[in-house]
């Protein structure tokens, strides 16, 4: 059941009933997104927004076991060692026209960002656990002084 992000955010204590009621009232008159009203409406943080979207996300996508999932080694070259690394991103192939790219829930929207911004082809996102896509990643993108750990204690690159 996909959740609001309204709900997600009086969830996370970022809006009370009454703000989000508020956020609401203002969406049906602009039919703006939610999380834009919100930011500008009530002062809620951009990364508040990405939080509660993340969230979202991850109760509607696919999960998968990174570690032994089929890499398309044509997809893989579309990033670098270091970007596999710095975005936590893994290309998985193609489904359709699109690139199906895996990371973790934390980041979703850290990849995404990167991904809209650099890869010329339409993408969706699959998520895994850290230690699975870092096993992934020490595979198909090894380099040195990264780690399973790198993934899973979320050290920046």
């Amino acid at each position: 059941m996909r959740l609001p992000i309204g709900e997600l955010l009086i969830q996370q204590g970022v809006l009370t009933r009454e703000q989000c009621e508020q956020v609401l009232e203002r969406q049906r008159t602009t039919q703006r997104p939610f999380g834009e009203i919100a930011e500008e409406l009530l002062g809620v943080s951009g990364r508040a927004v990405e939080k509660a979207w993340a969230e979202q996300y991850s109760t509607e996508t696919r999960w998968l076991d990174a570690a032994i999932e089929h890499v398309d080694p044509a997809s893989r070259e579309l990033v670098t060692r270091r970007q596999a690394w710095q975005f936590r991103i893994l290309p998985l192939g193609y489904d359709g026209n699109e690139l199906m790219i895996c990371t973790t829930k934390d980041f979703l929207v850290r990849a995404m960002n990167f991904v809209t911004r650099q890869l010329p082809v339409p993408c969706f996102f699959v998520l895994s656990e850290p230690e699975s896509l870092g096993i992934a990643l020490m595979r198909h993108y090894p380099m040195d002084g990264m780690s399973v750990e790198t993934i899973t204690r979320g050290i920046a690159c």
